[in-house]
């Protein structure tokens, strides 16, 4: 028989909607708000940082990073990021996520202030220090993940679960929106104050030395979100599932959820330790019941978060022709340093505002409607038709009269991968898996997904290349190009489909229930019927 509930867990799985549930999203999402805006900021400075510091005198276009710096600048903070989700991942099951907690956070405050400080005598010597802090900010960044999905699943009532954990990564749509308007704003200014003529008109002028001041105002201006949580982190209490499953502290759940709850919990210690003593709630990470229990769902989460994040960081291949093809960004030798940078950041910032937020809280609205498994397997659909619609007459978008109708298909690329499995592959493994284990799991699947994101963001960017030497990125061996590698992409997302059917659905069931915590050895279910993937 299963035992009985826990009074704390239960009197969270029902509780009603109310304040705490509200605040707990705004101080882990503003964390994930955050790791957005120092992530994809970067993207907006990669030409700036090419013009002030890999210009050549008599070079009839700007200076550009070259290839391998640009994949050190853009890449190292992934790196980072794919370290700290296994650590503190890792960590926050160890030592609970609380603790863990604050440290992610000012390891992100240091490092975003470092990144804008960044010096040296030559331009590899600031390029090497920048990727230094980038690298340890990517990793207080990864310890986001874990930690603030666990928390607020663990905080979270069985009904609207779903949607407050998407909240939370839904604040990466509005990170990314203000880096977007920081930039524009920054840039503005400082063309406003320091004019400058185009690269065309006068080389050397069209970069001012104020300029230098610009993307490091950018980079630091990340640090001010990160300090505004840190308080509001450190006050909020221990999740009382791991209070009580992982620290066996009855006493302390009980106490610090009838504060949060505002009602009378009992504190069952009795109940806890033979819980605790069971040897169904003992097993590790890396034992056969784990294999048996959680081996194909940890399977599910890390391959589909991989194959997402391949597909959805490898969109910045032809995101340069679509701002060409509409105008948004005119030649690099029509405009001045500052001007690339603003017209840059207002492109970036209408693709946001029109496609990446929306999905995201669409997401929001529906998981808790319609489950976790049918929106991901409708994401990766839509992403892989979209992808073969794009790739297949990829000749045809090309033409200019046809530029409208590339943007469309750009934009619902972005809009279903939001509305899809980049937001479900973070809230499942939030849900599925023991309180012991739950962050090192999260962590691990997050991981995978990093590793994705630098096969798409990098691999791809030499892959997509164009066949003929003469037509390469300055600085690129030829490719197989962004036809082909479109192609590929969408046979990952359609890979994606199948690895889906891995993930168990977790809608409307406790987190003790999905991870059979509460569950006597005698009495786990078949693998049959725990790995069901549809809602029954």
């Amino acid at each position: 028989m299963a035992n009985d509930q826990l009074q704390v867990l239960n009197a969270l799985d029902v509780a009603k909607t109310q304040w705490y549930h509200f605040t707990a999203i705004v101080i882990a999402g503003m964390g994930f708000f955050t790791d957005a805006y120092d992530l994809f900021c970067i993207s907006m400075v990669t030409k700036l940082l090419g013009r002030i510091y890999y210009h050549q005198d008599g070079d009839a276009k700007p200076g550009t990073l070259p290839p391998n710096i640009a994949a050190a600048v853009n890449g190292v903070a992934f790196c980072g990021t794919l370290a700290g989700q296994l650590f503190f991942g890792w960590l926050g099951d160890k030592m609970g996520r609380k603790r863990v907690y604050g440290m992610t956070l000012m390891l992100m405050v240091v490092a975003s202030i470092a990144s804008g400080l960044s010096f040296g005598k030559s331009a590899n010597g600031v390029m090497a220090t920048l990727c230094f802090f980038r690298f340890w900010l990517g990793f207080g960044i990864g310890g986001d993940y874990p930690l603030s999905a666990t928390i607020m699943s663990e905080y979270a009532n069985k009904k609207t679960r779903g949607a407050f954990i998407a909240a939370v990564f839904a604040m990466q749509g509005f990170g990314i929106l203000t880096g977007g308007v920081v930039a524009i704003i920054i840039s503005a200014a400082f063309n406003a104050r320091f004019p400058a003529p185009a690269y065309g008109d006068d080389a050397f002028a069209s970069t001012p030395p104020e300029a230098d001041y610009v993307w490091r105002i950018i980079l630091m201006f990340g640090a001010i979100p990160a300090v505004m949580t840190y308080y509001w982190r450190m006050k909020m209490p221990e999740t009382a599932r791991y209070t009580a499953l992982v620290a066996k502290n009855a006493k302390q759940a009980a106490a610090d959820m009838s504060k949060v709850l505002q009602v009378e919990i009992e504190a069952e210690q009795e109940k806890v330790e033979k819980i605790a003593e069971e040897q169904g709630n003992s097993f590790g990470l890396f034992s056969k019941q784990f294999l048996h229990r959680h081996g194909l769902h940890l399977l599910g989460t890390t391959t589909t978060w991989f194959l997402l994040d391949i597909a959805f960081y490898s969109q910045n291949l032809f995101q340069k022709d679509i701002f060409s093809a509409i105008g948004w960004i005119p030649d690099s030798k029509t405009m001045n340093a500052i001007d690339e940078v603003f017209r840059i950041a207002r492109a970036q910032t209408l693709i946001a505002l029109c496609s990446t937020v929306p999905g995201y809280w669409f997401t929001v609205a529906f998981i808790d409607r319609i489950g976790r498994f049918a929106i991901q397997l409708m994401g990766f659909f839509f992403m892989t038709v979209f992808m073969f619609a794009l790739a297949i007459p990829y000749n045809h978008w090309t033409h200019k009269d046809n530029r409208i109708g590339f943007v469309i298909m750009y934009s619902l690329t972005f809009f279903f991968a939001n509305f899809g499995p980049n937001a479900t592959t973070f809230v499942v493994p939030a849900e599925i898996f023991p309180a012991r284990l739950r962050s090192t799991c999260h962590g691990i699947s997050a991981a995978s997904g990093k590793a994705g994101a630098i096969v798409g963001a990098f691999g791809f960017l030499y892959l997509s290349q164009n066949k003929d030497p003469n037509k390469t990125d300055k600085g690129y061996p030829p490719g197989i190009g962004v036809k082909n590698a479109l192609l590929i992409l969408g046979g990952v997302n359609f890979l994606g489909i199948l690895f889906t059917f891995l993930v168990p659905e977790a809608n409307g069931k406790s987190l003790e229930e999905m991870s059979q915590e509460n569950e006597e050895e005698d009495d786990v279910p078949a693998p049959s019927r725990e790995s069901r993937t549809v809602p029954v």
